[in-house]
């Protein structure tokens, strides 16, 4: 049970993060961001990419535990 449940939050947080990720993106890329928080706004996007990254490879761990599971891009895929 709890191994359905680590791989289901896993799973909400790769796609909340990759949410977040496009977000992010998007407001970089508009008028809207000062230039002041510009360098502010890129360190926020790395840190959740890295973030991304790390919630990518443990559900990589998951899902050799857990062939059941789809497959990283189906999730990518999948809309919230």
């Amino acid at each position: 049970m709890s191994e359905t449940l680590s791989s289901t939050a896993i799973i909400y947080a790769i796609l909340s993060i990759n949410s977040e990720i496009l977000l992010q993106k998007d407001y970089l890329n508009s008028p809207e961001i000062p230039e002041s928080d510009l360098k502010n706004e890129m360190d926020i996007l790395q840190d959740m990419e890295q973030a991304f990254a790390e919630f990518i490879d443990l559900y990589k761990i998951r899902l050799k535990q857990e062939p059941k599971l789809p497959e990283i891009h189906e999730l990518l895929n999948t809309p919230l």
